[in-house]
């Protein structure tokens, strides 16, 4: 499957990256599924890019259920990392908004997580949102890349 293929009337795709064994992508699935509930009924297609090359199609398929992500988006694997050089994405939980082929938002889904140890109690910032709102308002997305903090995709190993 080509992953910038969607179906006609589709007005963004969101690449989500993730890794079954990252604690902070793992603590981002009620959000992630709140913002997919709130944006895939309006033209938005979400799939969750798997990068590390140790996660395979079983441990994926369990992770999708564990977090409840099957019936809401489906599961790429990324071993070669096609996808995260495309995107530039670094970090896993990392989303980038593709619309037309081209990236319009690389960042944090939001603001909870300001460092490496360090959340706040909610986020004050919903950037992922924030991006989707924009998009489907069609303007410009306000900031088009933002740091997300997690775990590094370029320590998966090869």
């Amino acid at each position: 499957m080509d992953a910038l293929q969607a179906p006609a009337g589709t007005k963004a795709i969101v690449f989500l990256f993730t890794s079954t064994d990252c604690p902070i992508s793992n603590r981002y699935a009620p959000e992630v599924k709140r913002v997919v509930g709130e944006f895939a009924g309006k033209g938005v297609v979400f799939r969750l890019v798997y990068p590390n090359p140790a996660d395979r199609a079983a441990a994926i398929h369990e992770h999708m259920s564990a977090f409840s992500y099957a019936s809401a988006m489906e599961a790429l694997r990324d071993p070669a990392h096609a996808l995260v050089k495309f995107t530039r994405a670094t970090i896993t939980p990392e989303a980038a908004v593709v619309v037309a082929g081209r990236v319009v938002y690389r960042g944090r889904i939001d603001d909870r997580y300001v460092e490496l140890g360090l959340e706040r109690p909610a986020p004050t910032q919903h950037d992922l949102a924030d991006a989707l709102t924009a998009v489907l308002a069609g303007k410009p997305v306000p900031h088009p890349t933002s740091q997300a903090v997690g775990c590094f995709i370029a320590d998966f190993a090869r």
